[in-house]
């Protein structure tokens, strides 16, 4: 399968709404606390928008939410995976995206067979607190020869100025959280985004 060069990550709905209509083709809801009345609300949304506009959607992590609302890509960090059912996800047909950041998450990643594969942090983040040092674009090349054909996402610190690098050194896609949601502007950050990413879509 082939990933779009820019991967959006948004916590709402409401950012879907606001950034796919300006040509965002892959996106993933990423909503860590919210009750499963309100994050069935949010999925049902945000899968109507990205059919509108011909986005494909990921949801992160709720995987059974996202099998019952029909929903046909999730992303796993390595503890969700763990207490995840796959058998069912597969049986589902849900496309899977897992999360590593090193050795032994990128074996246990593989050994589920997943349909990309996300490496971060690649520089500091501010998005989460992270155990990881950053893991640089030469770590981009080595991940990509493990795991190709297989699908390589990059995540952690990006931003338009660097996104060159990490397709250079072998990533498929790029993913971006707080680049564009903690941006003055962020419809201009995304159209950015997208403009800087064209060559490789």
């Amino acid at each position: 399968m082939k990933l779009d060069p820019f991967y959006l990550i948004v916590d709402s709905a409401a950012w879907i709404e606001r950034l796919a209509p300006l040509g965002v083709r892959l996106v993933q809801l990423r909503i860590k606390d919210l009750n499963e009345s309100g994050l069935r609300a949010e999925i049902r949304k945000a899968k109507a928008l990205c059919a509108r506009h011909q986005c494909q959607l990921i949801v992160n992590d709720h995987w059974r939410l996202a099998i019952e609302e029909g929903c046909d890509f999730i992303h796993l960090g390595q503890e969700d995976m763990q207490a995840a059912d796959l058998s069912r996800i597969r049986a589902a047909g849900l496309r899977l995206g897992l999360s590593t950041h090193d050795d032994a998450e990128l074996e246990t990643a593989l050994a589920a067979r997943p349909d990309y594969i996300a490496l971060g942090p690649i520089y500091p983040t501010i998005l989460k607190k992270m155990k990881w040092a950053p893991q640089g674009l030469e770590r981009i090349g080595e991940w990509k020869r493990r795991v190709a054909p297989t699908p390589l996402v990059a995540i952690g610190g990006l931003n338009p100025d660097r996104v060159e690098g990490v397709f250079t050194a072998g990533a498929d896609s790029a993913a971006v959280v707080t680049d564009i949601t903690l941006n003055a502007d962020p419809e201009a950050r995304t159209r950015e985004w997208i403009e800087k990413t064209e060559r490789w879509r």
